[in-house]
């Protein structure tokens, strides 16, 4: 079969997608854009996602394109609109037009890899711990989640995917560096194990002072590195310490490997929750499943009476589980146990299992664990 041949078959198979909200399909709709076929099958093509687009767009014209014979590896480049401009005064599908200087992408817009398939194939379940600031104890609510899956006879592993700001080896204690394994040209790295939980983080990788001063490219390739080259073993779960704010480096991940869902964690006040709100969008818009929304600092204990001090206000997070249609999956309060268990490398469900703080921590791995059993909606797929 000629190029040309599939190129006309894969942009037919695309023009079967159809919007659910306007039932014009995503060619007619000039959503697909800068289509490319090359020598073995393989397919490039841009998809230009609005916001008032589901995620599951971009899903089903990948499905559409995979399916038709003759293609290979297929890669989407999902993009974002240029302010002011529509999806019809794109380029037209497949054409040239004005799209930059930069292979095609236009300002704003992310390439969005494709998964390999095969990758964490001995994981049962990834999560991710995400945030749309920092702050507000992401790498603490990913540490214990991690710990008590651990306690409750999980095989777990962490990885710390925040390479600005990679706090995981403290709070677990660990400081070694890890051992390289395997023939040259096909080494393996072995991760460090610490309270039942496998880990690996640039920080065991740098000095303790040494900043991590890189752009963007590279650290998407340090995090596939992570990925194809740890020797992870087989996992009930990984729990992935994203790092925080919507940016390549989280878009480039959560459509790498296959993310069961992703836990986001904000604390009770609006100029927290309003940037998780943000980071809970960017998730939908890659067709990752958000399980749900922790708030932390949510009050702290008087030590001298039976009152609570409300530091960062109150209920935010809860608020905003249902303003958005997510489950709330708890609160953890704000207690001194917390940061001597971060300072001290170990984590608050072990340290001080009994503590509020402990226990609210245990519930919601609890909470974590029984949401990501449980299947999908076949509507929301």
């Amino acid at each position: 079969m000629s190029i040309e041949e599939l190129k006309r078959r894969v942009m037919q198979a695309l023009a079967g997608v159809v919007h659910p909200h306007t039932g014009e399909d995503v060619v007619t709709a000039g959503l697909v854009q800068n289509l490319d076929v090359e020598e073995g099958g393989k397919v490039t093509f841009a998809f230009l996602l609005r916001s008032e687009d589901p995620g599951d767009l971009v899903k089903g014209a990948r499905a559409a394109v995979e399916g038709v014979e003759g293609v290979g590896p297929v890669r989407v480049n999902v993009q974002l609109p240029q302010a002011g401009a529509s999806a019809g005064s794109g380029p037209a599908p497949g054409g040239g037009g004005r799209q930059g200087g930069s292979g095609g992408l236009q300002p704003g817009s992310v390439p969005a890899p494709t998964p390999k398939p095969g990758l964490l194939s001995e994981v049962d379940h990834v999560i991710a711990v995400s945030s749309g600031k920092g702050g507000v104890g992401k790498s603490m609510v990913a540490t214990n989640l991690a710990a008590a899956f651990a306690r409750d006879g999980l095989r777990v592993g962490l990885l710390d995917a925040d390479i600005y700001g990679p706090n995981i080896p403290r709070m677990f204690g660990e400081t070694r560096r890890p051992r390289v394994t395997g023939e040259k040209g096909k080494e393996m790295i072995e991760p460090l194990e610490a309270h039942g939980v496998r880990l690996m983080s640039l920080g065991f990788l740098l000095e303790e002072e040494q900043p991590a001063i890189m752009r963007g490219p590279l650290i998407a390739g340090i995090l596939k590195q992570f990925f194809e080259q740890v020797e992870w073993g087989a996992l009930d779960m990984m729990v992935v310490d994203m790092p925080p704010g919507t940016g390549d480096a989280q878009l480039s991940l959560v459509q790498t490997i296959d993310i069961d869902g992703a836990v986001m964690v904000t604390t009770p006040q609006a100029i927290s929750t309003g940037d998780v709100r943000r980071a809970v969008r960017m998730f939908e818009r890659v067709n990752t499943r958000v399980l749900g929304i922790v708030e932390n600092m949510s009050g702290l204990a008087c030590p001298h009476c039976d009152g609570e001090i409300d530091l960062f206000g109150k209920g935010g997070g809860e608020r905003l589980a249902r303003e958005l249609g997510l489950p709330f999956l708890g609160a953890v309060p704000l207690d001194p146990a917390v940061r001597r268990a971060g300072d001290g490398g170990t984590p608050t469900v072990n340290s001080a299992p009994d503590s509020p703080s402990g226990e609210a921590l245990m519930n919601l791995a609890a909470e974590v664990f029984r949401s990501v059993r449980v299947p999908v909606p076949e509507e929301a797929v």
